[in-house]
């Protein structure tokens, strides 16, 4: 009976230790939750997954910094511009997407995203519609770009005189933002009506949308979950020299695949840059205690094309490139001479941080990253950063431009962030959770395997020590004499 015992329990110390090995090689409970997780990450109405996505729950805040000229005099005099950074003026972001309609058997949904912005004064520095702002007369510059060498060259000086402007000009935190009526332009607009006469960095953008977005629900790939395939319209972009430019890459940034590795290239489409880039992974980390893996935009995204040959397709007119770290977007902006880049030129030329005094550029406050659950793809933190820059020269045709030097000048940057809320971080904590529980019954079975196995050695060691006592007993003579 002892020995029955002793078998069985070795035969199940064996079989359990065989099964869980078994189960860590062949990865059958790994496979089982990412399954799961597949079917799940689908935009299918009525679930989750896609309330989640039609109205996100974390809040979004845009944070917008502005560069105040202080010494412009002398800035038209051909000396280095000095800047001082004033902000942040925090607003909340409200993003719901609308209009949502289901295409071609539901593997497609198209969507607007219209964004409206309201101002928190308890996380902002001042009051927008107070605080003054020195900084580039962006209508003016813009006028001069457009007539310089054309019939309208002299009207345009007439005007500039007339209206007194100058190169550089003071206005409000809220009409650079959402727009005050310019003179100049509204002149302009008399003979050119699709010349607004409204100018501001976001007019018109509080409680409008970007156009129509046609995503892929994910329901025939996971790895197309809430890619898109059309904006506006259309499959590609028309601004760029190159097919490869012109491409509408990746998803829009607040949602991705699950199932995310470290050796995979992130692909995001926005408007505001005009293009689609990719982030690479940079570190493992955790946001309110869920395991995440930060990626961050690529070095060779807005490298010059002499290091990165396919951006060539964004120097336009072909061959004009400005540099690593800075885009020319004018082609997309009406003609507004609008580059963007890194705030503070952070990674990119030199000469661009040389050019202007007060540009103190650092990976923790101005490069963009996202924050991402691997299993998921929930984006649990990120930031979009990005500066608005104007590109002014010496006109010889208009005195309002001074002795200026050739510059990339920088007027503002945006910080777009998000955090995950309390509610939303418990859910997922939960589901990762099960998960967990689910990929460690393997390592469970180990356990009992090696308790048993323990089990199995104590017996066998006790039954051991019992036969060596009986033997020592039969071997003694059955009568002792004295």
């Amino acid at each position: 009976m002892k020995s029955l015992c002793l078998v069985t329990v070795g035969v199940i110390a064996m079989t359990l230790l065989i099964a869980s090995i078994s189960l860590l090689v062949a990865h059958v409970f790994q496979t089982v939750v990412d399954l799961q997780v597949k079917q799940g990450t689908v935009l299918k109405n009525g679930t989750e997954t896609f309330e989640a996505w039609e109205d996100p729950p974390p809040p979004v805040y845009m944070q917008f910094y502005f560069f105040n000229v202080t010494n412009p005099l002398e800035v038209l005099q051909g000396d280095t511009p000095l800047v001082e950074e004033i902000g942040p003026y925090t607003y909340r972001e409200y993003r719901p997407r609308v209009h949502v309609q289901f295409l071609d058997n539901g593997t497609k949904v198209s969507a607007l995203n219209p964004k409206t912005y309201v101002f928190e004064p308890q996380k902002s520095v001042g009051d927008p519609e107070v605080d003054l702002i020195r900084t580039v007369n962006i209508p003016a510059v813009t006028a001069m770009e457009w007539t310089r060498s054309t019939p309208l060259q002299f009207a345009t000086e007439v005007l500039l005189l007339l209206y007194q402007e100058s190169l550089f000009t003071v206005r409000t935190v809220h009409e650079l933002l959402w727009g005050y009526k310019d003179r100049l332009l509204s002149t302009i607009h008399l003979l050119h009506p699709e010349i607004d006469p409204v100018f501001g960095f976001f007019n018109k953008m509080n409680g409008t949308d970007d156009g129509e977005y046609v995503f892929l629900s994910g329901e025939m790939n996971y790895l197309n979950f809430s890619r898109i395939v059309e904006w506006k319209g259309k499959e590609s972009l028309s601004w760029w020299t190159t097919e490869t430019c012109n491409m509408i890459n990746g998803t829009d940034g607040t949602s991705f695949h699950p199932l995310i590795s470290k050796d995979e290239n992130i692909y995001i489409f926005s408007s505001d840059f005009c293009r689609s880039f990719y982030l690479v992974y940079d570190s493992s980390g955790t946001v309110a205690g869920i395991p995440t893996y930060r990626f961050v935009p690529s070095a060779m995204v807005f490298a010059n094309m002499t290091v990165n040959p396919d951006n060539a397709g964004f120097c336009v007119p072909p061959g004009n490139c400005p540099g690593t770290g800075v885009l020319n977007v004018s082609i997309c902006k009406q003609g507004v001479p609008i580059f963007l880049s890194a705030p503070h030129f952070y990674q990119a030329d030199q000469k661009f941080i040389e050019d202007i005094e007060g540009m103190h550029p650092k990976k923790e406050y101005h490069e963009t990253f996202l924050d991402i659950n691997p299993l998921t793809g929930l984006v649990l933190q990120a930031a979009k950063r990005m500066q608005i820059n104007v590109h002014i020269r010496k006109l010889p045709e208009f005195f309002e431009t001074g002795n200026i030097r050739t510059l990339i000048f920088p007027v503002m940057y945006i910080n777009e962030s998000v955090l995950i809320d309390e509610v939303s971080a418990s859910k997922l904590k939960h589901v990762l959770l099960e998960a967990s529980v689910v990929t460690g019954i393997p390592f469970v079975i180990m356990a009992l395997g090696i308790v048993f196995g323990i089990v199995f050695i104590v017996l066998v060691c006790r039954s051991r020590g019992i036969s060596e006592e009986s033997t020592e007993d039969e071997r003694s003579p059955l009568i002792r004499t004295s």
